[in-house]
């Protein structure tokens, strides 16, 4: 599968906007749009996005294209929505471009009464409401999905965490784990803001 190693995190259903503008990019972006339209994202864990030579994490997310606009400096613009987790079994040459063996994860859900998910949402609507009373102009969340793996990642892709931290979420296999490692970190965020922000 051609691969995009990235500094951020891509979650399944999360959307992300690209702007490629590198030579190989250019070249996997039209291989891409001439065959399935998708490509894997991974997180950089050491080096940069433009050049080469970065060290990346094992784990992405399958990203597939869904608006394309060709550029006047022949670059590419694309919109691309995560479709589901990946696991790299092996790098390939990034010679034309990153390449990698790589094989979907499983997914599992262990939140049978929505007590995880439940958890989870409170936390995420507590750390909103923190930031919406420091900058009033912030809009209200968005109402999250009932189901656990859904959940899990649309929260994940709206809470305010490090790109190293969105890694360990979705690196986790199991929704109910997810949503109690979510929780947690967003706990963890809510007492910075407040001990900042004491008066807010």
């Amino acid at each position: 599968m051609p691969m995009f190693p990235l500094g951020t995190v891509l979650f399944p259903h999360a959307l992300l906007p690209l702007h490629v503008f590198e030579p190989r990019y250019r070249l996997m972006t039209q291989r891409v749009l001439r065959g399935e339209g998708e490509f894997g994202v991974v997180l950089i864990e050491r080096g940069s996005e433009v050049g080469g030579g970065d060290t990346r994490f094992g784990v992405g997310t399958v990203a597939r294209v869904v608006r394309a606009q060709e550029l006047p400096d022949g670059g590419y613009a694309l919109a691309t929505v995560g479709m589901r987790r990946i696991r790299v079994e092996r790098w390939l040459s990034d010679d034309p471009f990153p390449q990698a063996e790589v094989t979907d994860l499983e997914e599992a859900a262990s939140d049978p009464d929505g007590s995880r998910r439940a958890r989870a949402v409170e936390a995420f609507a507590a750390v909103c409401d923190l930031h919406r009373r420091i900058d009033p102009r912030l809009p209200e969340p968005p109402e999250i999905d009932r189901a656990a793996v859904q959940a899990s990642y649309e929260i994940a892709a709206l809470a305010p965490i490090g790109p190293l931290d969105a890694q360990r979420v979705l690196e986790v296999a199991d929704a109910g784990d997810r949503l109690d490692l979510l929780a947690e970190l967003l706990d963890d965020h809510g007492r910075m803001l407040r001990a900042a922000n004491p008066h807010d």
